[in-house]
């Protein structure tokens, strides 16, 4: 759903453990252009209006997502990133 948005090239989206829900949504996206000017919030206000909130990323992580040498989004990196969020080590 983040993909319709005209300035977001590609996304990935993994789970954060929470201690209220259980787990949260953080998203991870690419810009189609590096000097886009969309903050976290307008991303999250994007998805607000297009989905559930229960669906909605709580945090939004911006540059390239990780991948293999065949071009497969690398859902364990991005996993370990929220992990270090959690750990509050980024």
């Amino acid at each position: 759903m983040i993909d319709g948005n005209p300035m977001v090239l590609e996304t990935a989206v993994v789970a954060k453990p929470d201690p209220k829900w259980g787990e949260v949504p953080v998203a991870f996206v690419t810009l189609k252009q590096l000097d886009a000017n969309i903050t976290e919030g307008e991303v999250i206000l994007f998805v607000r209006e297009r989905l559930e909130h229960f669906k909605v990323p709580r945090h939004v992580v911006f540059g390239p997502l990780p991948k293999t040498s065949k071009g497969k989004i690398r859902k364990r990196v991005l996993s370990e990133i929220v992990r270090q969020m959690d750990d509050g080590q980024l």
